[in-house]
Protein backbone atom coordinates (compact mmCIF):
# COMPACT_ATOMS: atom_id res chain seq x y z
CA UNK A 1 0.00 0.00 0.00
CA UNK A 2 1.18 3.55 -0.52
CA UNK A 3 0.28 4.56 3.03
CA UNK A 4 3.63 4.55 4.76
CA UNK A 5 4.32 3.49 8.32
CA UNK A 6 5.44 7.00 9.22
CA UNK A 7 1.93 8.24 8.32
CA UNK A 8 0.47 5.64 10.66
CA UNK A 9 2.91 6.72 13.39
CA UNK A 10 1.83 10.36 12.95
CA UNK A 11 -1.86 9.43 13.12
CA UNK A 12 -1.27 7.33 16.25
CA UNK A 13 0.85 10.06 17.89
CA UNK A 14 -1.80 12.69 17.29
CA UNK A 15 -4.56 10.41 18.53
CA UNK A 16 -2.65 9.40 21.68
CA UNK A 17 -1.99 13.08 22.38
CA UNK A 18 -5.73 13.81 22.05
CA UNK A 19 -6.77 10.69 24.03
CA UNK A 20 -4.06 10.00 26.63
CA UNK A 21 -6.33 7.56 28.48
CA UNK A 22 -5.96 5.16 25.53
CA UNK A 23 -2.16 5.27 25.44
CA UNK A 24 -1.56 1.91 27.14
CA UNK A 25 -3.79 0.01 24.71
CA UNK A 26 -2.19 1.63 21.67
CA UNK A 27 1.49 1.58 22.61
CA UNK A 28 2.21 -1.93 21.21
CA UNK A 29 0.73 -0.85 17.89
CA UNK A 30 2.61 2.45 17.99
CA UNK A 31 5.89 0.64 18.75
CA UNK A 32 5.40 -1.82 15.86
CA UNK A 33 4.57 0.99 13.41
CA UNK A 34 7.55 3.04 14.59
CA UNK A 35 9.80 0.01 14.21
CA UNK A 36 8.56 -0.47 10.63
CA UNK A 37 9.08 3.20 9.82
CA UNK A 38 12.65 3.16 11.15
CA UNK A 39 13.65 -0.15 9.52
CA UNK A 40 11.65 0.29 6.34
CA UNK A 41 10.47 -3.31 6.53
CA UNK A 42 8.58 -5.80 8.69
CA UNK A 43 10.69 -7.98 10.97
CA UNK A 44 7.78 -9.44 12.94
CA UNK A 45 7.16 -12.61 10.90
CA UNK A 46 3.62 -11.68 9.80
CA UNK A 47 2.56 -10.91 13.37
CA UNK A 48 2.27 -7.19 12.75
CA UNK A 49 -1.03 -5.50 13.46
CA UNK A 50 -3.45 -5.37 10.56
CA UNK A 51 -4.46 -1.78 9.80
CA UNK A 52 -8.03 -1.11 8.69
CA UNK A 53 -9.78 2.16 8.11
CA UNK A 54 -13.38 3.28 8.14
CA UNK A 55 -15.49 6.38 7.71
CA UNK A 56 -18.16 7.20 10.25
CA UNK A 57 -20.55 9.50 8.39
CA UNK A 58 -23.17 11.43 10.35
CA UNK A 59 -26.04 13.37 8.77
CA UNK A 60 -27.84 16.53 9.88
CA UNK A 61 -30.15 14.50 12.16
CA UNK A 62 -27.17 12.78 13.88
CA UNK A 63 -27.87 9.48 12.16
CA UNK A 64 -24.96 7.27 11.11
CA UNK A 65 -24.54 5.84 7.63
CA UNK A 66 -24.43 2.04 7.74
CA UNK A 67 -23.92 -0.37 4.87
CA UNK A 68 -25.61 -3.72 4.27
CA UNK A 69 -23.14 -6.46 5.21
CA UNK A 70 -23.89 -10.15 5.64
CA UNK A 71 -27.62 -9.59 6.12
CA UNK A 72 -27.32 -6.75 8.62
CA UNK A 73 -26.12 -3.16 8.70
CA UNK A 74 -22.57 -2.34 9.74
CA UNK A 75 -20.09 0.48 9.56
CA UNK A 76 -17.82 0.32 6.54
CA UNK A 77 -14.28 -0.88 7.15
CA UNK A 78 -11.53 -2.15 4.88
CA UNK A 79 -7.81 -2.43 4.48
CA UNK A 80 -6.17 0.46 2.62
CA UNK A 81 -5.26 -0.29 -0.98
CA UNK A 82 -2.29 0.64 -3.15
CA UNK A 83 -3.96 3.73 -4.64
CA UNK A 84 -4.76 5.26 -1.22
CA UNK A 85 -2.52 8.09 -0.09
CA UNK A 86 -3.96 8.36 3.42
CA UNK A 87 -6.07 6.35 5.82
CA UNK A 88 -8.92 8.87 5.69
CA UNK A 89 -8.83 8.80 1.87
CA UNK A 90 -9.07 5.01 1.99
CA UNK A 91 -12.11 5.24 4.25
CA UNK A 92 -13.88 7.62 1.87
CA UNK A 93 -12.92 5.54 -1.18
CA UNK A 94 -14.66 2.56 0.38
CA UNK A 95 -17.89 4.51 0.84
CA UNK A 96 -17.70 5.99 -2.63
CA UNK A 97 -17.31 2.53 -4.15
CA UNK A 98 -20.04 0.99 -1.99
CA UNK A 99 -22.80 3.60 -2.18
CA UNK A 100 -21.56 6.47 -4.31
CA UNK A 101 -21.36 8.97 -1.45
CA UNK A 102 -19.90 12.36 -2.29
CA UNK A 103 -19.89 15.79 -0.72
CA UNK A 104 -18.74 14.85 2.74
CA UNK A 105 -16.73 17.10 5.01
CA UNK A 106 -14.91 17.07 8.30
CA UNK A 107 -15.73 19.35 11.16
CA UNK A 108 -13.10 21.97 12.02
CA UNK A 109 -10.20 20.43 13.94
CA UNK A 110 -11.45 16.88 13.20
CA UNK A 111 -9.03 15.81 10.48
CA UNK A 112 -7.33 13.05 12.50
CA UNK A 113 -8.79 9.74 13.58
CA UNK A 114 -12.04 10.05 15.48
CA UNK A 115 -11.48 6.67 17.11
CA UNK A 116 -8.78 4.02 16.99
CA UNK A 117 -10.02 0.67 18.15
CA UNK A 118 -8.00 -2.49 18.65
CA UNK A 119 -9.36 -6.02 18.35
CA UNK A 120 -7.40 -9.06 19.49
CA UNK A 121 -6.65 -11.91 17.11
CA UNK A 122 -9.49 -14.40 16.93
CA UNK A 123 -12.12 -11.76 17.75
CA UNK A 124 -12.43 -10.47 14.19
CA UNK A 125 -12.71 -11.85 10.68
CA UNK A 126 -9.24 -10.79 9.53
CA UNK A 127 -7.26 -13.78 10.80
CA UNK A 128 -4.62 -14.34 13.48
CA UNK A 129 -3.28 -10.79 13.78
CA UNK A 130 -4.13 -7.89 16.06
CA UNK A 131 -6.49 -5.54 14.18
CA UNK A 132 -6.23 -1.78 14.55
CA UNK A 133 -9.08 0.26 13.08
CA UNK A 134 -8.61 3.93 12.29
CA UNK A 135 -12.06 5.53 12.13
CA UNK A 136 -12.59 9.01 10.73
CA UNK A 137 -15.61 11.20 11.39
CA UNK A 138 -17.30 12.89 8.45
CA UNK A 139 -20.50 14.87 8.02
CA UNK A 140 -22.89 14.70 5.09
CA UNK A 141 -26.45 15.66 4.29
CA UNK A 142 -28.82 12.71 4.23
CA UNK A 143 -29.57 13.46 0.56
CA UNK A 144 -25.96 12.66 -0.30
CA UNK A 145 -26.99 9.02 -0.64
CA UNK A 146 -29.40 8.60 -3.51
CA UNK A 147 -32.85 7.33 -2.53
CA UNK A 148 -32.33 4.35 -4.84
CA UNK A 149 -29.40 3.12 -2.69
CA UNK A 150 -31.47 3.47 0.48
CA UNK A 151 -34.57 1.86 -1.07
CA UNK A 152 -32.51 -1.06 -2.40
CA UNK A 153 -31.31 -1.69 1.15
CA UNK A 154 -27.60 -1.23 0.37
CA UNK A 155 -27.31 1.49 3.02
CA UNK A 156 -29.33 3.12 5.77
CA UNK A 157 -29.11 6.09 8.09
CA UNK A 158 -29.18 4.51 11.56
CA UNK A 159 -30.06 6.28 14.82
CA UNK A 160 -27.08 6.67 17.11
CA UNK A 161 -28.48 4.20 19.65
CA UNK A 162 -28.58 1.41 17.04
CA UNK A 163 -24.86 1.45 16.27
CA UNK A 164 -23.64 -2.01 17.23
CA UNK A 165 -20.05 -1.08 18.10
CA UNK A 166 -20.08 0.29 21.66
CA UNK A 167 -16.80 2.21 21.32
CA UNK A 168 -18.08 4.03 18.22
CA UNK A 169 -21.54 4.62 19.69
CA UNK A 170 -20.12 5.99 22.96
CA UNK A 171 -17.56 8.24 21.24
CA UNK A 172 -20.21 9.58 18.88
CA UNK A 173 -22.64 10.17 21.72
CA UNK A 174 -19.99 12.14 23.62
CA UNK A 175 -19.10 14.11 20.51
CA UNK A 176 -22.59 14.82 19.17
CA UNK A 177 -24.73 14.97 22.30
CA UNK A 178 -22.10 15.88 24.87
CA UNK A 179 -20.32 13.89 27.51
CA UNK A 180 -22.55 12.64 30.35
Amino acid sequence: MSIREDQIVRELSHYIYEHPDEQMALMPVYDAARDHAQRGTCTHSRRCPLVTTGAVVVDERNRVLSLRHEGAFALAEAEPEEQDDSLSEAALRLLTEAVGIRDVWTEPDSEGPFLIDVTRAGQHRYGPRLRIGFRYLFRAHSGTITPMVIEAGAAAWMPLGEIGIPSVRDRLHGHLVGAP
